[in-house]
C-alpha cells in the first residue's frame, strides 16, 4: 500500500472518529482502516474521553486493551450507539458493503446489527457501482462437511477459493470456520444473492452487508466526502 493510500486512510478514519462522543458505545471494527480509527479513539480516551467500546475481533481486542478504551460485550451493552469499520468495496447510492476480507466478517456483522449508526471508513477505489466487481466476496463456513457447502455455492454461481494462512493451512476465523473468498460476476442484485446465501446450508456469515451503512466516509486527493444512503 503506498504512503499515498495510507494517508487517505487516515483521513477516512479521522473524519469518521470525529462522529465519536462522550458517553456512547462505540463498535470498534477491524482492519487496516479500522486499526487506525481504533488508535485515535485510544488517544481521544487517554485524553479524557468516556465511552464503552465493543470490539469485532480477537485482534481489536487486544489493540483496544492496549490503548486502555474500555470494552464491554453485548451481553453487557446490547444497544451500540455508533460502529466505526471499514470495507472492501461500498457500491455507490446504496451504500450496500462487501467486508470482511481482514476474516472477521461474522462479529462484524452481529456488531453491526446492533448497533444504532454504521459508519464506514474508505479511500475512493473502494466505490463501486457494482459489488463484486474487484473483490470476492468472503463466505464463512462450518469446517464440518464444507465440500458439500461449496458445491452448493458454485451451483450459485460463485468460483470458492479456500482462504489460506501463509503456511498453507486453512485460516480459520475467531469463530473456529473457514472462510471462502467466493468470485462472482460483478452483482446487479447484492440484495438477492445475500438471500441466497443466506440460506445455504453450512454458511454460517457471508461479507455481503446490505443496507446496513448509515454513512460512508470516502477519503480522496480533495478531501473526505460523506455519502448518505439513497434507499428505495
Amino acid at each position: 500500500m503506498s504512503l499515498d493510500a495510507d494517508q487517505l486512510k487516515m483521513a477516512a478514519a479521522q473524519s469518521a472518529v470525529a462522529q465519536v462522543k462522550g458517553g456512547m458505545v462505540v463498535g470498534l471494527g477491524s482492519g487496516s482502516t479500522a486499526k487506525l480509527a481504533v488508535d485515535a479513539i485510544g488517544r481521544l480516551v487517554r485524553d479524557g474521553l468516556r465511552i464503552v467500546g465493543i470490539p469485532t475481533s480477537e485482534n481489536t481486542t487486544a489493540q483496544a486493551k492496549a490503548l486502555g478504551i474500555p470494552l464491554a460485550t453485548l451481553a453487557d451493552e446490547p444497544s451500540i450507539d455508533l460502529t466505526i469499520d471499514g470495507a472492501d468495496e461500498v457500491q455507490e447510492r446504496s451504500l450496500d458493503l462487501i467486508k470482511g476480507r481482514g476474516g472477521a466478517l461474522l462479529r462484524e456483522k452481529i456488531v453491526a446489527s446492533a448497533s444504532r449508526r454504521l459508519v464506514i471508513m474508505v479511500h475512493d477505489t473502494k466505490i463501486v457501482s457494482r459489488l463484486a466487481e474487484h473483490d470476492p466476496i468472503p463466505v464463512e463456513i462450518v469446517p464440518f462437511g464444507w465440500q458439500a457447502t461449496v458445491r452448493t455455492l458454485v451451483e450459485l454461481g460463485a468460483k470458492p477459493e479456500l482462504r489460506k494462512n501463509p503456511g498453507g493451512e486453512p485460516f480459520v476465523s475467531d469463530g473456529g470456520h473457514y472462510i471462502f473468498d467466493c468470485s462472482f460476476a460483478p452483482v446487479s442484485a447484492a440484495g438477492e444473492l445475500a438471500s441466497q446465501l443466506d440460506h445455504v446450508v453450512g454458511v454460517v456469515e457471508h461479507g455481503l452487508f446490505i443496507g446496513m451503512a448509515s454513512e460512508v466516509h470516502v477519503a480522496g486527493p480533495g478531501g473526505v466526502r460523506i455519502l448518505k444512503a439513497e434507499r428505495e
